[in-house]
């Protein structure tokens, strides 16, 4: 499951929606089931955003179960369900046929049950459903609409070009992938040459960290590295002067060795939460995606709280994966993982490691 707790939205008509989520979850979902939290005054505004695979039939109860729990924790006073599908309609109820005719149907929109089970399920949580939508094939219907338009067959389409709900989430720094695959693609181990030429700055930059380590003691290199980190993080700034810079392959594993340090890791966080977020942001992910295993652990991690706090729950939980990868026991990333799927909000993980830092200190 996918969460995208981006931040709060206007929300503009049914179709409008439909043509953002996309961008409200950060990749364009395929054979999927999406819940959006309906906040403000009569459910005027977008919070939480939740995907999931469409299940089995013998599994949906339990699936609109789990997601009506984890919808519950935004304190939504309506959702939106979306399930985008390219299955085609189903043969429904018998008609009385023409009279001499053979036997007629009425076809179904495809995957009702899924929606009755979670609209069961929302409605015990006492969730009301606002409108249950399909999007299939550049239109949508509403489940519940009596009229030709969302007949089966028919649908509405989708509206073009960019939408302020669009407009907006892009705003808040997402970025739109084809898919979940290419979100992960993102942060891919790098390859080749240049894979090799990382891991031997990697074993240079480790004899030298444990050296310091010997002859200066923990505390001094702890301090040494906080600099070194805010240092790279300035290096990845937004602007002119660094959009073409590439770190160097011995800065990188300089950076990679001091967050091994778990009180440097633990203070990197704070750099999320100040002027610096989007550097960061830049440089957990050049760091993850060019680290050799198990040192891609820690900057996948803050990858994950940088993502995580700028709203994009996709990329936190592709984050996160990476750094389970490089170490399953892993404390702090197994316990952003139960955070993510608890959906704490931002906020709430914004004031986590803000009283984190203070007791650091």
């Amino acid at each position: 499951m996918d969460e995208a707790p981006i931040p709060v939205i206007r929300l503009g008509d049914t179709g409008e929606v439909a043509a953002a989520l996309p961008h409200l979850l950060g990749f364009r979902p395929a054979e999927s089931v999406v819940l959006v939290c309906l906040r403000g005054p009569g459910g005027s505004r977008v919070g939480l955003t939740v995907r999931a695979d469409l299940p089995p039939p013998d599994a949906a109860p339990a699936l609109a179960r789990t997601l009506a729990g984890k919808l519950v924790t935004d304190d939504p006073g309506a959702v939106l369900l979306a399930v985008v599908s390219e299955a085609p309609d189903l043969e429904g109820l018998p008609v009385p046929p023409v009279a001499g005719g053979p036997p007629a149907t009425w076809p179904e929109l495809p995957h009702r049950d899924v929606v009755h089970e979670l609209v069961l399920a929302l409605d015990a949580r006492d969730v009301p459903v606002r409108e249950a939508l399909l999007v299939r094939a550049g239109r949508w219907w509403d489940y519940d609409c009596p009229y030709a338009c969302c007949e089966p067959g028919a649908g509405t389409p989708v509206p073009g070009g960019p939408s302020p709900l669009a407009v907006a989430a892009v705003a808040g720094g997402a970025v739109l992938a084809r898919d979940r695959a290419a979100l992960a693609a993102r942060i891919a181990p790098a390859g080749g040459p240049a894979a090799a030429a990382m891991a031997e700055a990697c074993l240079r930059a480790g004899r030298g960290h444990a050296a310091r380590l010997r002859t200066l003691g923990r505390d001094a290199v702890a301090a040494v590295c906080d600099d070194a980190v805010a240092a790279a993080a300035a290096t990845c700034r937004p602007g002119p002067d660094t959009a073409a810079l590439r770190l160097p392959d011995a800065e990188v594993a300089g950076v990679l060795w001091a967050l091994t340090l778990p009180e440097v890791r633990d203070r990197a966080l704070g750099l999320a939460l100040g002027d610096d977020a989007a550097a960061a942001e830049v440089l957990w992910t050049e760091c993850t995606r060019r680290a050799p295993v198990p040192l891609d652990g820690a900057p996948a991690t803050l990858l994950a709280v940088s993502a995580w706090l700028r709203g994009d729950g996709a990329m936190a939980n592709v984050a996160l994966d990476r750094a389970l990868a490089a170490d399953p026991a892993a404390v702090l990333p197994n316990l952003l993982a139960d955070g993510l799927a608890a959906c704490l909000p931002p906020a709430g993980l914004r004031a986590l490691i803000s009283r984190t830092l203070v007791g650091d200190g």
